[in-house]
């Protein structure tokens, strides 16, 4: 079986709030021959994680880390290592995936209006651009 997550089985399975679904997600992961894991799913991930269950930063980071290296996951991992280089320098996951996707697609610059996002990429050498 060979299986896109949707994000909410990802979470059900890093934090067990459901026992019976968590069971259930942790075992589907488990056994899949492959699972997709799109950025976007990892952008969710990471919010939910850290608006919702305010979990701090580097452990998001560890439960992202742990799930794309595991061996029937894959990934867009060049967007994914994108964004938790932004989260690890106490930024949002989604600001480093976006900017990496939007450059690998053709983009010149990342703009936003997020003063933070825009900081953090430029300390990357990233091209990056505040709007006002």
């Amino acid at each position: 079986m060979r299986i896109a997550a949707d994000t909410n089985v990802l979470l059900r399975a890093a934090v067990r709030d459901d026992p019976r679904q968590a069971v259930s997600a942790a075992h589907l992961l488990r056994v899949a021959e492959l699972v997709a894991v799109p950025a976007a799913a990892l952008c969710e991930f990471a919010w939910v994680m850290r608006s919702l269950y305010k979990k701090p930063a580097p452990d998001v980071a560890s439960s992202i880390r742990s799930l794309v290296t595991s061996p029937n996951v894959v990934t867009h991992l060049p967007a994914v290592e994108a964004g938790l280089a932004v989260l690890d320098q106490g930024g949002d996951f989604a600001d480093g995936a976006i900017a990496f996707e939007g450059h690998w697609l053709g983009a010149d610059e990342f703009v936003s209006f997020d003063k933070q996002a825009v900081k953090l990429l430029k300390s990357q050498g990233k091209h990056a651009r505040l709007l006002s």
